[in-house]
């Protein structure tokens, strides 16, 4: 049926973009690219993420605190600090957007080296743009009603385009921090939630990234699948991007 090839589309491509650019490179540094690359991965993250679209500046600072705070009171979004996943997530978008708008000035050892398009940054985060994404995704899912027979109760995936970024986020880290099994001890409640991620392309490897969190395969034993890792290599060889040699702490 279209409307899920629309719908999965979107999902993979939005998360490939939040795992591939705003985490890996935005908050870890994982990687090196050149202007051109950036500016073309920093427009796709728009494209894909649309009304939900998310600052590479807030999240990367977002993220750095949830490391640096792990499961504390202090981590930004932590299951275990909020009554539930909506508050949670309510709570992560009011420290998102003090950073995102500038209300709020983040410690300096989180806000720093992330990719900068103050122009591109601007159009993400107007009104304007939000809207006309949430309508165009509205659209689809009429001219898919009208026209390719649609059953009328796909029509509440809507909220899930709505906010794809947000939503992608709040998965990972309730899940990651709650549920599954543990490689290593890091003094936190980081799981990995799945052995073949490919519902949230190796995101849900939490306790292996916590551990490890500047090595690009989240993936740590050998049963382990992060599916964004080998997409990585690949655009370390033709030389899209260029990886970084990985510091392993003791």
């Amino acid at each position: 049926m279209i409307i899920l090839v629309f719908f999965f589309a979107h999902w993979y491509l939005s998360l490939f973009c939040q795992t591939f650019f705003l985490h890996r490179y935005s908050a870890h540094k994982m990687f090196t690219m050149n202007p051109f690359w950036e500016k073309f991965f920093f427009f796709l993250t728009y494209a894909t993420q649309g009304s939900s679209y998310l600052s590479p500046r807030a999240y990367a600072i977002l993220h750095r605190m949830h490391h640096a705070y792990s499961d504390t009171d202090k981590d930004p979004h932590s299951p275990h600090h909020t009554e539930n996943l909506f508050t949670m997530m309510w709570e992560t978008k009011d420290i998102y957007n003090g950073f995102a708008k500038g209300t709020v000035d983040p410690d300096p050892q989180f806000d720093r080296d992330y990719p900068v398009w103050e122009r591109m940054e601007k159009i993400g985060d107007s009104y304007i743009s939000r809207i006309a994404w949430g309508t165009f995704y509205v659209l689809v899912y009429v001219l898919c009603y009208l026209y390719a027979d649609m059953h009328w109760a796909f029509f509440f995936l809507l909220p899930v385009h709505f906010l794809m970024g947000p939503v992608h986020g709040a998965i990972v880290n309730w899940s990651g921090h709650k549920y599954g099994y543990a490689n290593f001890d890091n003094h936190d409640k980081s799981k990995n939630s799945l052995v073949f991620d490919v519902l949230m392309l190796g995101e849900l490897f939490q306790n292996n990234h916590h551990k490890l969190p500047n090595r690009v395969n989240f993936g740590a034993k050998w049963f382990e699948f992060d599916p964004v890792y080998p997409v990585i290599k690949f655009l370390h060889m033709v030389r899209i991007i260029k990886l970084k040699p990985v510091k392993v702490k003791a």
